[in-house]
């Protein structure tokens, strides 16, 4: 869970919603609504109660009347909700969340008052048939995780596919997502890549589910793979992987959006060195780049290259096999005009 959103005391850093996202409004937004109390936010409600302005508020445009709409919300720096977010928490009929005490501070941060229903994974199967029955009534239902975009790493899947699976409108509000982010500024082959979540909290089923996709890798899989992992276990999370995947780039993205905001970038062995001495803090996010490529041999060279000369030009065939086997083009040139040569 963000800093930002725990109830717990904050630093001085913490609490500047320019640079970390806090919860609740700075100094100027208070004075601004002490002056006047109409855009002052009232708690949001957890449970039924009337609401005199429901049939008088309008809808925003492109906002089913009726259904399920996913909402992205900040992972860090509260004015990552999206006004769009905003209108449509607003005009929802129950908001479904992880926990209401996170999503209750959200709420009142933004003046949103509607009723909050826990939403988790404990719990998502046996609401699923009564909250099915109040869509079909009409009723617009919000699905918020505590940070981020939900179902990513986070419960409502099920919800979603019942849904879908019903017929009823399902549609999302997109915003802010920690692994995407991170892997944009991680400096790693951004696609094709891989999303695995959490790994393993024991040691032993970590390193097999590390091991299952080093398989992967060796039957030809080439993707920058993506984590979350808690700061207790980052030191541990790298050394195993270190020990399975071999040495590559990578990177540790933490605290992102906030003030604190930090990118380590480098070999395996690098970050598996910096944190075996230095503590990981905040939420932390793992990049691991692409397996090495194998260095073409002479012999898979010419292969390529006669295969590709049946069909093309030496100038296009060269090009093609350089792509494919990452040599330089030029290098490949020269050998597709000796080979041509040959097989005249």
């Amino acid at each position: 869970m963000p800093d930002w959103l725990r109830g717990e005391t904050m630093s001085d850093a913490a609490c500047d919603p320019l640079s970390t996202g806090a919860s609740l409004p700075d100094a100027h937004t208070r004075q601004a609504n002490a002056e006047n109390p109409a855009i002052v936010a009232q708690p949001a409600r957890t449970t039924e109660q009337d609401d005199p302005g429901e049939q008088t508020r309008a809808l925003p445009a492109g906002l089913a009347p009726s259904g399920l709409v996913l909402v992205s919300t900040p992972i860090g720096n509260l004015q990552d909700l999206s006004a769009r977010g905003i209108e449509t928490l607003r005009h929802a009929d129950m908001i479904l969340c992880e926990d209401t005490r996170t999503t209750t501070r959200l709420c009142t941060a933004f003046g949103i008052n509607r009723r909050l229903e826990a939403l988790h994974e404990h719990n998502e199967e046996a609401r699923i048939p009564a909250l099915l029955g109040l869509m079909r009534a009409g009723k617009r239902l919000a699905l918020v995780s505590d940070a981020g975009t939900p179902l990513v790493s986070d419960p409502g899947f099920r919800l979603v596919r019942a849904a879908i699976a019903e017929g009823l409108p399902v549609t999302g509000i997109p915003g802010a997502n920690a692994a995407l982010l991170a892997l944009t500024l991680s400096g790693l082959p951004p696609h094709p890549f891989l999303f695995l979540g959490f790994p393993a909290s024991k040691e032993a089923a970590r390193r097999t589910g590390f091991t299952i996709l080093r398989a992967a890798e060796a039957a030809g899989l080439n993707a920058t793979m993506i984590w979350h992992e808690a700061p207790h276990r980052l030191a541990a999370c790298l050394h195993d992987m270190l020990a399975v995947f071999g040495d590559r780039p990578a990177a540790v993205a933490r605290e992102l959006t906030k003030r604190f905001e930090e990118v380590r970038r480098g070999s395996l062995s690098d970050l598996v060195q910096h944190y075996q001495t230095s503590e990981a803090r905040g939420e932390i996010t793992v990049l691991l780049g692409p397996a090495p490529a194998e260095q073409a041999t002479a012999q898979d060279l010419d292969t390529a290259l006669l295969q590709a000369l049946e069909t093309h030009s030496v100038k296009d065939a060269a090009a093609l096999v350089a792509t494919a086997i990452a040599m330089p083009r030029k290098q490949v040139y020269a050998r597709a005009l000796q080979l041509q040569q040959r097989l005249k």
